[in-house]
């Protein structure tokens, strides 16, 4: 049985990822570990919940305390897609950490400038964030990447690509050009490639699973559609498949209301639920179309956020994604909850180029659905 010491990892490593409850390696840590320890680039590509984060984070520990620095300067910058990722990355090289120093700095919304000129004084081992947050600190003030010895970029298949390539130009001038540079994805994608291949060194390309099954195992179709007829082709297709529920994903309340009003003209029982409704509304909301008592139910991203619906046999996506990252959550919902669940977009002609960002991201065409 392949273990975290056949690894080649150090005793008070092994310890903490033991007690954190680590008892082997998963398929990714098993090929990256490695090849992070001997100091090679990389271009990985696993699934959600593969392992990816102790996959880099385990070795970048070991590498950090192999070789002490004598400096004040930041020695690894690992940038993640979003500020939840930035925040699960810190908490887990704290518990990977335990018996080992590691001084880290997640920058995050809400500090005074004078307070974050103050967190940059000291020793900084290891600097969290999203590239927004990066950005925003280095426009405000100047930060010291001349001693960076690592660069990792989590989950670069979910970032915004308008601010990524612009982040990757910007990451090329602060950073020196020996940086041992580590990316992550779920999906194989070739845009991926092209975007942040200015930043590795003859990498190792790893992939483990199939990246694309979760997504390509879901039913989707996109229907091009005028805005002004989104509501009458919503209608349309719910009559159609009356005996199904939908969960109906919209950008804002204002959309929600008013699309709320016209199903319930229809004769569809509707519900909505989205930041300005309470927590209490929304939970009984939610309980009666788990029970079945509502046919559509109308929902924001965020208030729906970490919520599970089992069963659940379509999902609308009433206004398309405009990030890969949501439309793969908005899959994953299906996936996880039916096995011959649909996703069915609408685009009108202003969300064409999210369409074909998408479908260039996750390296095929979404089949176009037929009335």
């Amino acid at each position: 049985m392949i273990s975290f010491r056949n690894l080649k990892l150090i005793n008070p490593i092994i310890r903490a990822i033991t007690e954190a409850g680590y008892s082997k390696p998963t398929e990714i840590q098993n090929a990256v570990i490695p090849v992070v320890l001997k100091g090679n680039d990389l271009l990985a590509y696993a699934p959600k919940g593969s392992g990816k984060i102790a996959a880099f984070a385990v070795p970048i520990l070991q590498l950090l305390n192999r070789n002490p620095a004598e400096h004040m300067k930041i020695r690894v910058l690992i940038l993640a897609s979003t500020d939840e990722l930035v925040v699960d990355i810190e908490r887990k090289l704290i518990l990977y950490s335990k018996y080992v120093t590691l001084l880290q700095l997640r920058i995050h919304d809400g500090s005074s400038k004078e307070s974050q000129a103050s967190e940059f004084k000291r020793r900084i081992d290891v600097l969290l964030a999203t590239p927004e947050r990066l950005f925003e600190i280095i426009d405000k003030m100047p930060i010291n990447f001349s001693k960076l010895e690592m660069l990792v970029l989590y989950d670069v298949d979910k970032m915004d690509q308008k601010t990524f390539k612009i982040g990757m130009k910007n990451i090329q001038e602060i950073i020196p050009t020996n940086v041992q540079t580590l990316v992550f994805c779920e999906i194989i994608s070739n845009t991926v490639k092209k975007s942040v291949s200015v930043l590795l060194n003859n990498p190792k390309e790893i992939s483990t699973g199939d990246s694309l099954i979760p997504i390509k195992s879901i039913k989707q179709s996109v229907y091009f559609v005028e805005n002004r007829d989104k509501q009458e082709l919503l209608i349309y297709l719910v009559k159609k498949n009356r005996s199904k529920q939908s969960l109906v994903f919209i950008k804002n309340k204002y959309i929600a209301d008013n699309l709320l009003a016209e199903l319930k003209n229809a004769g569809i029982i509707t519900e909505s639920i989205h930041g300005n409704t309470s927590t209490a509304v929304n939970n009984n909301i939610l309980d009666d179309f788990k029970n079945g008592k509502i046919q559509i139910l109308i929902s924001t991203d965020s208030a729906i956020k970490g919520l599970f619906i089992s069963g659940l046999s379509n999902i609308v996506n009433y206004d398309f994604p405009d990030t890969l990252n949501v439309y793969i959550e908005r899959t994953e919902r299906i996936r996880i909850s039916i096995n011959d669940g649909s996703l069915i977009s609408f685009c009108t002609a202003n969300e064409h180029l999210n369409l074909h960002d998408i479908q260039n991201r996750i390296g095929f065409t979404i089949p176009v659905g037929i009335l």
